[in-house]
């Protein structure tokens, strides 16, 4: 389904950028005050932003994060919450963070909000939750659904290369989570909504098709990575949760990012991690027929065969600077390992890292996934 529509459905204004600005977000926002949210990574776009903002707003503020890499806790949420007081629309000046702050901000206080992307970094643009930090645990809460999406394909296509490539390894990710959801339904019986996998699955391969122009820095690719992107959250939308867009691969990078925050160290980037968790999923999937028989395997076989080799991904990520192995990260062999043994209890969804903890292989699969990603 073409982008625009699809927008159009679930009421989001997906509008890039044209010589008269943005148009329809100036129309809407005529009687609005309006916040623009920024970090100290992001305040540089706020100049521009703000002129056309100011240009057409009852009134505009900005408010900037102190910090380059803000992180989504309570505290930070309480700054946005308490910072948009007198205001009644949160554009977010960003990308992931940001987005998801304004999200959460608009759902506690019934207020719009919107992003201007500064990134194709993460699919959480048009999704209807938001990943939160609470109590040092990654938690999954509702949001409010972005009225407005605001894409300058100028700046989106001189965004930092490693971000671009997190917002391919986000979408990279999808045949890993849609197969997990897949073989949950041959072994579990869970219901898949097919709508929501075929519009997944085809943003997917368009994503995929345009590589070559996007690690060209080329408009079209990166515009075929912002329709993934946006389509991931209305594909979760559609399906009521984040089963789409999220399985064992994210699993792994929201274990890891709990250890950064005990560690108080820097995140990476969530979508270099997901990149690195994929490459496992795809490892253990085209092992999986070394692993013992189980009732069912076959049709579990006959869907790995479809997926692409780890080696596909890892050679897409390191075209972008991202990290192929989780050394790394900076994070330990022995975080790693505890990783693969006890990410699944994360969340209340058959992946395949369910498959293999479970049934027992993980054990030696484990050796294998160090030696080959650590």
């Amino acid at each position: 389904m073409e982008i625009h529509s699809l927008s159009a459905r679930f009421g989001v204004n997906a509008e890039r950028r044209t010589d008269g600005g943005f148009p329809v977000f100036a129309q809407k926002i005529g009687r609005q005050r309006v916040l623009l949210v920024a970090d100290e990574t992001t305040a540089r776009f706020l100049p521009s932003v703000a002129d056309m903002v100011e240009g057409n707003a009852a009134a505009c503020a900005s408010l900037v994060l102190p910090s380059p890499e803000p992180v989504a806790d309570e505290a930070t949420v309480r700054a946005v919450v308490q910072g948009s007081a007198h205001y009644d629309y949160l554009l977010a000046v960003g990308a992931g963070t940001l987005n998801d702050l304004c999200k959460y901000a608009g759902f506690l206080t019934h207020k719009a909000c919107g992003v201007f992307a500064t990134a194709p970094s993460m699919d959480g643009f048009t999704s209807g939750v938001t990943p939160l930090i609470e109590g040092g645990f990654k938690i999954t809460r509702p949001a409010q659904t972005v009225s407005d999406v605001l894409m300058d394909f100028d700046v989106l296509c001189a965004a930092p290369r490693i971000m671009t490539g997190a917002g391919v390894g986000d979408i990279l990710a999808k045949y890993c989570c849609l197969t997990d959801w897949r073989i949950s339904s041959f072994l579990t019986g869970e219901q898949v909504n097919e709508e929501a996998f075929s519009l997944m699955q085809d943003a997917v391969l368009a994503c995929d098709g345009a590589l070559p122009a996007l690690r060209r820095g080329e408009e079209e690719g990166v515009e075929k990575l912002m329709d993934a992107l946006l389509i991931s959250g209305y594909a979760m939308v559609i399906a009521g949760n984040s089963r789409p867009a999220s399985g064992a691969e994210h699993h792994m990078s929201h274990f890891l990012e709990m250890d950064f925050l005990r560690r108080g160290e820097r995140i990476p980037l969530h979508g270099v991690k997901v990149g690195l968790g994929t490459m496992v999923s795809l490892y253990l999937y085209h092992t999986l027929s070394r692993r013992p028989a189980f009732e069912g395997c076959e049709r579990v076989y006959a869907a790995a065969e479809r997926l692409p080799q780890p080696e596909y991904v890892a050679s897409v990520l390191q075209s972008f600077g991202c990290p192929t192995r989780f050394s790394q990260l900076g994070v330990g062999k022995d975080t790693v390992r505890r990783m693969l043994f006890e990410a699944y209890r994360l969340r209340d969804r058959f992946t395949i890292l369910t498959l293999y903890c479970t049934r027992g292989w993980m054990e030696r699969a484990a050796d294998e996934v160090l030696e080959r990603y650590y």
